[in-house]
């Protein structure tokens, strides 16, 4: 699947736990008819079989959006699944080991906490790159330290492909992760969660879209 910059403005990180009874699928489903514009599964604790069955199920609800669905990590079930790619950490499968598997189709992105990093970064592999963690997150215990708005500022003019930052963000960090040079901003717990996934999409959009 084609990616723009605009793709990245609400990316969505699912979280199963925080989706609770609504699911994830429903979570996401009405998160999209809000405004969500890319789709990260991600469920650190799932099994490959589970994750590639809620890919598949994920995929179908999407289809006709034109939203990108990736899942974090998991390049087995990205495969099995066929869905548009996967995004990785600094720790996990190498990004031209992703590419080399994935072929030149599909979506690879990286997540990043350093400059060093950032300018690694090789834009033929690497679609787009995760910046953060922004602030600290509960949604994620083993995240680097938090480099907060400057932090993210270096790390976004660095970047030789789109960026989206990560890391604790909510309706009131907007303005300020654009302004930090960002294309958008990803969120799990500002959906997740929420008792209105739709509402939760639809006034992030509103308040991004203001801003860019």
């Amino acid at each position: 699947m084609a990616m723009t910059r605009d793709s990245l403005v609400l990316y969505l990180v699912t979280d199963t736990a925080l989706c609770g009874e609504q699911g994830v699928l429903n979570t996401v489903t009405a998160a999209v008819r809000g405004g969500v514009s890319f789709v990260q599964l991600r469920d650190k604790a799932a099994t490959t079989q589970a994750r590639t069955d809620l890919a598949r199920a994920l995929k179908r609800a999407l289809v006709g959006t034109g939203i990108p669905l990736v899942i974090n990590d998991d390049l087995a079930a990205a495969v099995a699944a066929d869905i548009d790619g996967v995004h990785i950490g600094q720790d996990d499968i190498a990004p031209a080991q992703a590419r080399a598997q994935l072929g030149p189709a599909k979506l690879v992105g990286l997540s990043c906490q350093t400059v060093a990093q950032v300018r690694e970064a090789d834009p033929s592999v690497v679609d787009y790159l995760g910046l953060g963690t922004v602030f600290a997150t509960a949604t994620k215990a083993d995240h680097a330290p938090a480099i907060g708005l400057p932090g993210l500022a270096a790390l976004a003019a660095a970047s030789p492909v789109p960026t989206v930052a990560i890391g604790g963000l909510k309706q009131a960090h907007c303005a300020e992760v654009l302004g930090a040079g960002c294309d958008g901003m990803a969120v799990v717990s500002a959906i997740c969660g929420q008792p209105d996934p739709f509402q939760a999409a639809a006034s992030l959009r509103t308040t991004l879209e203001v801003h860019r």
